[in-house]
C-alpha cells in the first residue's frame, strides 16, 4: 500500500475483519484487511463476482460497520460516530455512483441531482445543479425524468449529482455495468475528466481490467485481502 503520512491520506482501514453467522457457522470475509488512500488518489478495487468488493464499499463509506478494526475518513474514526453524524459526514464529504443509477423517477434530471443540494442546505442549488447537468452535457435536458433518457444519459446524470455536492471522496461502483461499450467508455471518460478537475478521491470498484488500468493504483480483492496490482 501507499506509505504516506496521516495527513495526507483522506481514508484508512486498519486490520478490518466483517464476518456473517449462518446456520453452518460464522463466514467471515475479509480478515485483518489494510487499506490507506490518498487524497486525489484514483483507486481500482478489482476482483471477482462475490470477493466482496461491494460490501467492503459499505464499510470504507461507513454504510455497514466492520466486525472488528478500524476505519478513518481524513482522520477522524467512523466507529465513533453515531448514524447521524456518519449520514453528515457522508452527505458533505463523500458522493456514489452506482450501477443502476439510483435515480428517483418521479423527479426530473434537475431534480435529482438538485435534492441532495438541498437536504444539507446548499444555498442556490438551483444553479448548481443547472451547472452540473450542463458539464455532462445535459443542458437541454433538465426536465426530463429518468424514463425519458437513455442508459448513458441517466448514468451522466448520477454522476452531475455526484458531483454537485464537492466530494472530497467519490465510490463508483461498477458505473458502467449496465451500459454498452461505446457508452461506458463515453462515460468513463467524463468520470476521469471530472475528477481530474475537481481534484476529488476516486475509488473504483469494478471487474473491468481495462477499465481499472485508468487508475494510478490497481487492488486486487482476494481471500478477504487486499493486493497491490503492478501496471
Amino acid at each position: 500500500m501507499a506509505n504516506l503520512n496521516s495527513a495526507d491520506n483522506i481514508l484508512e482501514a486498519h486490520n478490518v475483519a466483517k464476518w456473517f453467522p449462518t446456520q453452518g457457522g460464522r463466514v467471515t470475509l475479509f480478515s485483518d484487511l489494510n487499506l490507506t488512500i490518498g487524497k486525489g488518489e484514483s483507486i481500482a478495487i478489482i476482483g471477482r463476482s462475490g470477493a466482496g468488493k461491494s460490501t467492503l464499499l459499505s464499510l470504507l463509506a461507513g454504510l455497514d460497520t466492520p466486525s472488528q478494526g478500524s476505519i478513518s475518513f481524513d482522520g477522524k474514526a467512523l466507529e465513533t460516530l453515531d448514524d447521524e453524524a456518519r449520514a453528515q459526514l457522508r452527505a458533505h464529504h463523500i458522493s456514489f455512483i452506482f450501477q443502476s443509477f439510483h435515480l428517483l423517477p418521479e423527479l426530473n434530471a434537475l431534480d435529482n441531482v438538485r435534492l441532495p443540494l438541498e437536504i444539507r442546505g446548499d444555498k442556490d442549488p438551483d444553479a448548481i445543479a443547472k451547472h452540473w447537468l450542463s458539464q455532462v452535457g445535459l443542458a437541454e435536458r433538465l426536465d426530463h425524468f429518468p424514463s425519458q433518457l437513455s442508459g448513458g444519459e441517466q448514468q451522466r446524470v448520477a454522476i452531475a449529482r455526484a458531483f454537485a455536492t464537492s466530494p472530497g471522496l467519490l465510490f463508483a461502483d461498477e458505473p458502467t455495468g449496465n451500459l454498452d461499450e461505446e457508452t461506458g467508455h463515453q462515460i468513463i471518460d467524463q468520470l476521469f475528466r471530472l475528477n481530474a478537475q475537481e481534484g476529488a478521491t476516486l475509488v473504483l470498484i469494478t471487474h473491468d481490467t481495462e477499465l481499472a488500468a485508468r487508475c494510478q493504483r490497481r487492488l486486487s480483492l482476494h481471500n478477504g485481502q487486499l493486493h497491490e496490482v503492478s501496471a
